[in-house]
């Protein structure tokens, strides 16, 4: 890829390109909000149209969407440097959206900032913290009983500091953002893995830690490194059975869990014009698990029509004006090409146990008997922030009054998890729900539930025992080992609503539905139709109950409710300054072995309440990683001792005894969540650096932030020279842009030492944050420095 470094500002060809284009952008100028719900943010697609016009002078070249989404955000078009996979854009976010488990560090964080309210529209949603367990309306109620102290905390600092709140109940903050923020060339973070679910609305949507959002909440501009664009081309058209789920599905199975990583993966082509808005959501939302830093969609008819059905036409006609921009342009360049048929394209089901093994229904049964995976379905499980949308919920519903109509229903158990508040209403407006019911299924809470599950945590699960191994299906997007019921004998598939439906009525995997009968109820064999279903709801959608607290006009007698004896909110202090000197002697706290996600470093489940107290919930720290050296999770030897305990509880020791370590990880180390407190904990708790083969993006970004040494083997071979009870020495001091760092490791046998070189991707920033102790450090050292 060609490198365009500072051109400085640009001459008299601009300013005559701009003369010229006076006309056309007179329209632009409209003052156009950006949602229904807030007064006074407008959609800038004049500023916008400027930055690339600015930017296209410099670079001379066609842009892809991705391109053209982050350049026109830039804070400096005309001074800063572009080149893809190498070059840090500082960006200016139009939104941020953060869930309830990480909206609570983020705005802890930006209470300890002392600034009177944010700068950036932002929204809180109360999604991650209510438990499946009986039902969508009792479950609420326990949750509102349970979390009592933190939705207070949260909707008063919400009213505080100009935020907009969705109450529990409202739905999943990504299908409440599609609903009423999204908006074609919109850039959003989002303190979720799964935020780029709104590219499906043209938006560049990324999932970010809460220290990146407390930067945007109080005005800074954002930090990106430039990603590299994936593109694919999609021809054709779906039919039958195939959905836009199987799509994201062949291409997780194509690129794995890591072929997304550093790179924005932009849908074009043909294909992209027959997709509906939500679908083309679902397959952004599941681009988190190939690693990638956003998924996007140009935008079209699809996405106008929901905008019109979400009463945000005024939207749809202003994008129009802006369409040119809203798509790649002739010509465009991209790093890496993939081509889909759509209309060759096969239902697919991933897993288990991770979501990139793809494998077409056809070959499906064979896999199973191949691999010896348990052939009854227990549970299926539909709905989530990936496929709740009225169009998943109508074809659902299709199969199961298809079963119906025969005789027959759910043979495994069956679960359904409406998106929001609007679909839920929606549906049973329109029967869906009450068809799901009938069929034999439990309605559950608009809410993340069962697809967060994690151990004793949001899905409450009871029909089989830990430890018994057993297959369930869902639509959902992520399918770790034990994360959705804590089991990690659980073999999780994920697939299409369409297929969860029907292998849901057969009751084992050995089914394919377009070539396999079932028998009614009088023994008969028949062939299950068909799914089918509407795109939009043609009576519009009906928004249900209110769940949004607006902020008070008047905000300055709101009091922010933290109790000073809490054990689930925690005020936060600031972590210590580097001491400018290297490290010596320090101890591998572990060595991790294999997959290691935010997961296995930070679990959710019971610890989710914790998500406030730092503290406390530190006592989670890779709980869940395997030790290399015994081949066995949380239960690590502690050097001072020679004694064997729970990583917490060493990590706790070391730091008591003024002991820093390091941290010895695999690939893709922090995969699979935004979850920032992976990596608040490590820094809380004593650790100094955590050292790699490669880093999941985010994951090492959010080290970063906390003042951590995010650092990858030169050679990833590296890894396996280092012993698990090794001691090492860390050349701190050798930080510098661009340049390896130097791993002295001392062996246990008493062997001679030698050195490992180690890599980097700091910036002359991020140093800084190292040097300070943490970005929030920085940013307060900043706000000081510019009263004096």
């Amino acid at each position: 890829m060609q490198r365009f470094s500072r051109l400085g500002r640009i001459g008299q060809s601009l300013a005559s390109r701009r003369q010229l284009a006076t006309v056309s952008d007179a329209p632009l100028s409209r003052k156009v909000e950006m949602t229904n719900w807030e007064k006074g943010h407008y959609i800038n697609y004049k500023k916008m149209s400027e930055n690339l016009d600015i930017v296209r002078a410099r670079l001379n070249q066609p842009l892809t969407l991705a391109e053209k989404i982050l350049y026109s955000h830039l804070d400096d078009p005309h001074e800063q440097e572009i080149v893809r996979g190498q070059s840090y854009l500082k960006l200016r976010p139009d939104r941020v959206a953060c869930q309830d488990a990480t909206a609570q560090m983020a705005i802890l964080q930006f209470m300890s900032a002392g600034l009177p309210a944010v700068a950036t529209p932002s929204t809180v949603h109360c999604d991650h913290l209510i438990e499946a367990q009986i039902g969508g309306a009792k479950d609420l109620a326990r949750a509102n009983d349970i979390n009592k102290e933190v939705y207070d905390f949260l909707a008063t600092s919400c009213a505080k500091y100009n935020i907009g709140f969705w109450k529990p109940g409202s739905g999943i903050i990504h299908q409440i953002v599609l609903e009423n923020y999204a908006f074609p060339g919109a850039l959003l973070i989002g303190t979720d893995s799964h935020t780029p679910n709104a590219g499906g609305l043209g938006m560049a949507a990324i999932g970010v830690g809460g220290a990146d959002a407390v930067d945007v909440m109080a005005g800074l501009p954002w930090e990106l490194k430039a990603p590299k664009v994936i593109g694919v081309r999609l021809t054709g058209k779906l039919s039958g059975w195939a959905t836009p789920k199987d799509i994201i599905l062949k291409v997780a199975g194509i690129l794995t869990v890591k072929g997304g990583t550093g790179a924005i993966v932009e849908y074009h082509g043909p294909g992209t014009e027959s997709l509906s808005c939500t679908g083309m959501a679902t397959i952004c939302n599941m681009g988190a698990e190939i690693g990638a830093t956003t998924s996007v969609f140009p935008f079209n008819d699809r996405m106008y029509d929901y905008l019109a059905a979400t009463k945000r036409q005024h939207i749809g006609d202003f994008s129009r004006e802006y369409a040119k921009e809203l798509r790649e342009d002739e010509g465009a360049e991209y790093d890496q090409l993939i081509e889909i048929n759509l209309s060759e394209l096969e239902p697919h089901i991933n897993g288990p146990f991770t979501p990139d093994l793809a494998t077409p229904i056809s070959k499906f049964k064979e896999a199973v008997k191949a691999n010896k995976w348990p052939e009854e379905l227990k549970v299926g499980l539909i709905g989530s922030c990936t496929n709740s949308s009225y169009e998943d919920m109508s074809r659902a519903a299709s199969i199961a009054e298809d079963a119906m109509a025969h005789g027959i229903k759910a043979k495994a158990l069956f679960t359904v998890t409406p998106g929001s508040e609007q679909i839920r209403a929606t549906i049973e407006r329109d029967g869906q729900l009450k068809t799901f019911e009938e069929f034999g299924g439990m309605v559950l809470a608009n809410a993340c539930g069962p697809c967060i599950g994690n151990p004793l945590g949001q899905w409450d699960r009871r029909d089989v025992k830990k430890g018994t191994a057993n297959s369930i299906i869902s639509s959902y997007n992520r399918n770790f080992t034990g994360r959705n019921d804590a089991n990690p004998a659980t073999h999780s598939f994920v697939a299409s609503p369409d297929l969860v439906v029907a292998m849901t009525i057969a009751g084992t995997l050995n089914f394919n539905p377009l070539t396999d009968k079932l028998k009614d109820a009088d023994g008969n064999e028949f062939l299950l139709k068909e799914p089918s279903g509407q795109g939009l709801p043609s009576n519009g959608y009906d928004p249900g109950q209110d769940t949004y607290q607006a902020p008070p006009a008047d905000r300055s007698s709101v009091s922010v409710a933290v109790s000073p004896t809490s054990d689930r909110l925690q005020i936060l202090s600031p972590f210590n300054a580097w001491d400018g000197k290297d490290a010596k002697d320090l101890p591998i706290l572990i060595k991790a072995q294999g997959k290691t996600t935010t997961d296995h470093i930070s679990m959710a489940g019971p610890w989710l309440k914790y998500r406030g107290h730092l503290d406390n919930i530190s006592n989670n720290m890779l709980i869940g990683a395997i030790n290399a050296e015994n081949g066995e999770a949380n239960k690590v030897k502690n050097s001072l001792n020679g004694d064997y305990g729970a990583v917490p509880d060493v990590a706790r020791d070391y730091k008591k005894n003024g002991v820093r370590w390091v941290v010895v990880g695999d690939w893709n180390y922090g995969e699979g969540s935004s979850r920032e407190h992976a990596a608040l904990e490590p820094r809380h708790l004593g650790g100094l650096a955590i050292i790699v083969r490669s880093f999941a993006r985010i994951h090492e970004t959010n080290l970063k932030k906390q003042g951590m040494l995010p650092l990858t083997f030169s050679e990833p071979a590296d890894y396996d020279k280092i012993g698990p009870n090794d001691r090492v020495d860390l050349a701190c001091t050798e930080l510098a842009v661009g340049q390896p760092m130097t791993l002295t490791v001392h062996p246990a046998d008493g062997s001679k030492a030698f050195d490992i070189k180690l890599a980097h991707t700091f910036n002359e920033g991020q140093i800084e944050w190292f040097k300070n102790g943490s970005a929030l450090n920085t940013m307060a050292k900043a706000a000081a420095e510019a009263k004096k």
